[in-house]
């Protein structure tokens, strides 16, 4: 009988300390939290091409403008049919350019309301700041000076690209 006391009193009652496990994870929740990269969804809407079932026939096709900068004049033309203006470019008449295809294309605009898109073709050492300025002028109609009419939409939806070789 005294064996059967002896093991009972050897039987030790210990708590399990998380004191440390606790500490950690403290401190290494925020810091995963801190530190985690969240991926950002962007939404990018593409205008795809209908299927030729039903595809319906249109009359006339729409303009296809094009823009394009060499370095001494701007060019605006229609894809298939050819040259519609050019305006000499030079640092003195940049702005008076700029203008003079503003009010042209605001003549097309007038014609054809439908058609939102351009596309600017620019040679290789063309200027960031000619770009940005042909941008402005193809896409918001100049306000004209001393008017208080706010300046309005032409042909917002531009696309960019390089000016094919000139033949001169």
């Amino acid at each position: 009988m005294r064996k059967r006391r002896h093991n009972r009193s050897r039987e030790v009652h210990t708590e399990l300390n998380i004191t440390a496990f606790m500490n950690l994870m403290v401190v290494l929740i925020p810091f995963l939290l801190l530190t985690a990269v969240f991926s950002q969804v962007s939404v990018l809407k593409l205008d795809l091409p209908s299927s030729a079932s039903n595809e319906q026939v249109e009359d006339e096709p729409p303009m296809q403008l094009e823009v394009l900068i060499r370095s001494d004049r701007l060019v605006l033309a229609e894809r298939r049919s050819g040259v519609i203006a050019e305006y000499p470019l030079s640092d003195e008449t940049q702005e008076q350019a700029l203008m003079e295809m503003n009010l042209k294309l605001q003549e097309i605009k007038a014609r054809k309301s439908e058609n939102r898109n351009i596309t600017i073709l620019a040679e290789p050492d063309t200027s960031y700041d000619l770009i940005i300025q042909t941008m402005d002028a193809v896409r918001i109609v100049s306000p004209v000076p001393g008017s208080e009419e706010a300046p309005g939409e032409l042909f917002p939806e531009v696309s960019l690209g390089s000016a094919p070789a000139s033949v001169s």
